[in-house]
């Protein structure tokens, strides 16, 4: 199982993380950062499995993946 942490300041919603997340963990939010941005945010964490696709895929090192 792993655990997705997503700073929200340096995420610009390219989407790159949800199309590369096997278990569709994350989505874009409702909510803009200081930036204007609407940013990816973890939802269902329990089918995380740590694979860390998404922290690989992100150009912005906006998504940091714990492996518990």
């Amino acid at each position: 199982m792993g655990r997705i942490e997503i700073d929200p300041e340096r995420c610009k919603g390219c989407e790159l993380c949800i199309f590369h997340c096997p278990h569709k963990v994350i989505t874009i939010g409702d909510r803009l950062n200081r930036q204007g941005y609407y940013f990816a945010v973890a939802q269902k964490l329990e089918r995380c499995s740590g694979c860390a696709l998404c922290a690989e895929v992100c150009p912005d090192m906006a998504i940091v993946v714990f492996r518990e």
